[in-house]
């Protein structure tokens, strides 16, 4: 299984914006972009999804900036995956040419045990978790434009 590009840069936003605690300086959506090397159009979407589902909060103008909220800091990262994922299954048996074996395959089953088990692992997990040492002092480092000592 693969994590789309969407979920792959709303976990990084999410870790980033970890370090907005640290420094009590909220971050803006393009200091975002540029930190963790994604496009800005793309980061403004992310965003701008993560806010619609509670976890982070965006405030305009002098003083703004990004955070994140109590349901960030504390969300299962193997819930927001699916989330952001949506429905689907690893494998399309049921395509524009689908599958001569669909009926009886046991390889779909399989994949699908295994794509649960992969969330499930993903389950306990919440973004402070992510950010736990030696991550975290590796995002502060990088939030401030150095690299990260120790």
């Amino acid at each position: 299984m693969r994590l789309t590009r969407f979920t792959d840069v709303a976990l990084r936003v999410l870790m980033r914006l970890t370090v907005t605690a640290e420094d009590g300086d909220p971050p803006t959506t393009r200091e975002v972009a540029a930190t963790m090397q994604v496009p800005y159009t793309h980061a403004a979407k992310v965003v701008a999804r993560l806010q619609h589902l509670g976890l982070v909060d965006a405030r305009r103008g002098r003083g703004g900036g990004l955070s994140l909220t109590t349901s960030g800091w504390s969300a299962s990262i193997g819930a927001l995956v699916r989330e952001l994922e949506g429905p689907g299954e690893v494998v399309d048996c049921e395509g524009s040419t689908p599958c001569p074996l669909r009926s009886a395959c046991r390889l779909r089953s399989a994949l699908r045990q295994a794509e649960e088990a992969f969330y499930a692992s993903l389950d306990p997990l919440t973004v402070r978790d992510l950010v736990s040492s030696p991550t975290g002092p590796l995002l502060i480092g990088i939030s401030r434009g150095r690299p990260a000592t120790g």
